[in-house]
């Protein structure tokens, strides 16, 4: 049960992100939380990442291609699409990983394993 509940948290965080809706990853996101792809520490610090990637992508949309949950960490691959500054569609897939205690990330990973050139 815990483990579709984590993946739950996951999809409604992408699904939110989708939205613009930033104010939710309060809810989402532990005070502490760590990303150690970007080196950044703290959810606001992490909301600020967010801000900085959609402004520069302001059309990004992610979808989630595949999800696993074991233990207190959720995988999922994820598909993201947008278009450059130069008006140039753009997609790339990411391999995530997040780490949920209590309801909350507490810590993420994640990269690129494909992006159009």
């Amino acid at each position: 049960m815990l483990l579709e509940k984590n993946k739950s948290i996951v999809r409604k965080m992408v699904e939110e992100v989708n939205k613009r809706n930033l104010a939710v990853l309060d809810d989402f996101m532990a005070s502490d939380f760590v990303d150690h792809t970007s080196q950044v520490r703290g959810r606001e610090d992490s909301k600020q990442e967010f801000i900085k990637w959609l402004k520069n992508c302001p059309d990004l949309h992610m979808t989630i291609e595949d999800i696993i949950a074991e233990g207190d960490k959720v995988w999922f691959l994820e598909k993201d699409t947008w278009t450059d500054s130069s008006g140039k569609k753009m997609d790339a897939t990411s391999l995530n990983i997040l780490r949920i205690v209590n309801g909350k990330a507490v810590e993420g990973w994640g990269g690129y394993i494909h992006k159009t050139p």
